[in-house]
């Protein structure tokens, strides 16, 4: 594809959208940022990058997290740090990445901060919860039980962070250009449906 586009996915936990996106980077040819966005937030504002860990799509806690009076961009904080200004500096992050060429985003409410980039599409990845479970057990040490309670914890964070950031509701389908369950197409399925939509968008 010729034309500068933006892929951002939404997900539930163990759906599938690391994966989804890495598969979509590797037949599109262009980056993935996920954890990567929070490494290069805290690269560009001189932060440690342990604040950005612990605000990670945690949204309306504003609890000073630091101190001093310190500026990126338009960015100025008054003497202190709070979830809403790392979340400033991350959106800025994101639009600095976004402006350099085509590229996917994972989480972090990435729709929202680019909704006026003009080549963005918002995906948003479910599935069925025994799929999800099962890819969890799979891929962490932990039990069934733990693996659930895992994910509706991760879940109430992730839609407490976008519903509170974006003015919209996590996972439901008007939030999103595109909504896909994992469980009915699978990985590249999904990819296969995602490169058709962004194609006949571009």
């Amino acid at each position: 594809m010729e034309r500068h586009f933006v892929i951002t996915i939404g997900r539930q936990l163990g759906a599938g959208g690391r994966l989804l996106a890495e598969e979509l980077g590797r037949r599109l040819g262009v980056p993935v940022y996920n954890k990567e966005i929070i490494a290069e937030a805290a690269r560009q504002s001189g932060f440690d990058e342990a604040l950005f860990e612990k605000a990670d799509e945690h949204g309306g806690n504003t609890t000073p997290l630091g101190m001093g009076t310190w500026s990126f961009g338009s960015i100025t904080t008054p003497g202190y740090i709070n979830n809403d200004t790392l979340f400033q500096i991350q959106s800025r992050t994101i639009e600095n990445l976004a402006e350099k060429g085509s590229c996917i985003f994972v989480g972090r409410c990435a729709d929202y901060v680019l909704r006026d980039h003009e080549g963005m599409m918002s995906v948003f990845v479910t599935a069925s919860e025994e799929d999800r479970v099962k890819r969890l057990c799979g891929c962490l040490d932990k039990c069934e039980k733990e693996c659930r309670n895992l994910m509706a914890s991760t879940e109430r964070q992730r839609a407490a962070y976008y519903n509170y950031y974006s003015f919209k509701k996590w996972g439901a389908a008007e939030s999103y250009d595109l909504c896909l369950n994992s469980s009915l197409y699978g990985i590249e399925g999904c990819a296969d449906i995602v490169i058709a939509a962004i194609r006949n968008r571009m």
